[in-house]
């Protein structure tokens, strides 16, 4: 019997937030993603087995790894400033 296993990466926007960019210096509007790796038997994801959250820059695609605390700051942030995507 043949079984056909491994993971597949899923990428959801969290929030868009607007901040200077470490990388180009400029102010521009910065997406705080969520990947999550997924556990797939006959390629349908079952489980997730691990996140990751990164803020990429819009202007340069600069993109710099968060916690997942910065990651729920950011979303915090953005709901009190009224910026939710």
């Amino acid at each position: 019997m043949l079984l056909l296993f491994g993971t597949t990466l899923r990428n959801r926007l969290l929030v868009v937030v607007n901040f200077v960019c470490q990388f180009c210096g400029r102010q521009v509007n910065q997406d705080v993603v969520e990947t999550a790796t997924k556990f797939s038997l006959f390629f349908i994801p079952l489980f997730t087995i691990g996140r990751r959250y990164a803020v990429t820059c819009s202007n340069c695609g600069g993109t710099t790894p968060l916690t997942k605390e910065q990651a729920t700051h950011g979303l915090e942030w953005a709901a009190r400033n009224r910026q939710v995507s």
